[in-house]
């Protein structure tokens, strides 16, 4: 028996587990610890300086990233296809007027669409987009639709997409601010794991939207993270 077969065996759920927790495995290369989401900005310009401001900026990140990037998710793993992506795709290129920002969506976006591609071989139309959008030259692979499109493909539903997102972004953010050294190993893991229960309130909150309705709550936040290249010394990329 395949893989192909599998998915479609009783077995399915088990291996969907396994396929979902690769995707939010932090072994997986996409780029996202080369990424604060403003943070490293955030501290020299002292709007971050403790564990106690690091809670609330994770808060207040992840509750932009509810409003803006989690109805691109969910459009995109409803209705995984070559299409909707390319219409998605523009339309986020047009909505994130943050450089920074933008560059750093495209960069993880293209290497998890790079990767996937190349693991998920039992899902052809994974190669076959990619294949098509890099000869069409119309996609720039921004990271939520391209997360959305792949766990859309490999078959986890909507609400499961939404929350992995949520994670990766909490995971990122408190990674960097442990090299940043913000917090200790241990603190951080204590803080993530304090921070998951607001993160599935926001994730209630902003879940399932249309990308007619993504907007942003914090625009201060974008304001910072759009500083992150006149900074002086720097260790992450965005």
């Amino acid at each position: 028996m395949d893989m192909t077969d599998r998915l479609s065996s009783p077995e399915s759920d088990s291996l969907l587990q396994w396929s979902k927790w690769q995707l939010v495995d932090s072994i997986l290369p996409t780029g996202g610890f080369a990424h604060s989401f403003g943070l490293e900005s955030a501290m020299q310009a002292h709007i971050v300086a403790n564990p106690e401001h690091l809670q609330s900026y994770i808060i207040h990140t992840l509750d932009n990233t509810g409003s803006l990037l989690l109805p691109f998710v969910y459009s995109a793993a409803t209705s995984p296809d070559y299409q909707t992506l390319q219409h998605l795709d523009t339309i986020l290129n047009a909505t994130l007027t943050n450089e920074t920002a933008r560059k750093a969506s495209i960069s993880q976006g293209s290497a998890l669409m790079r990767i996937s591609s190349s693991i998920f071989s039992e899902i052809p139309l994974l190669k076959t987009i990619r294949t098509a959008c890099l000869n069409n030259g119309d996609v720039c692979f921004h990271h939520a639709p391209v997360f959305g499109l792949v766990c859309g493909l490999v078959g986890l539903d909507s609400e499961t997409c939404q929350r992995a997102f949520m994670f990766v972004t909490v995971r990122d953010i408190i990674s960097a601010a442990t090299r940043l050294n913000l917090v200790g190993p241990l603190a951080a893991a204590v803080l993530q794991h304090r921070v998951s229960f607001v993160a599935e309130e926001l994730l209630k909150k902003w879940k399932n939207r249309g990308v007619d309705e993504a907007c942003q709550t914090s625009p201060l936040l974008d304001t910072v993270q759009g500083c992150h290249s006149y900074l002086f010394s720097r260790l992450f990329c965005s």
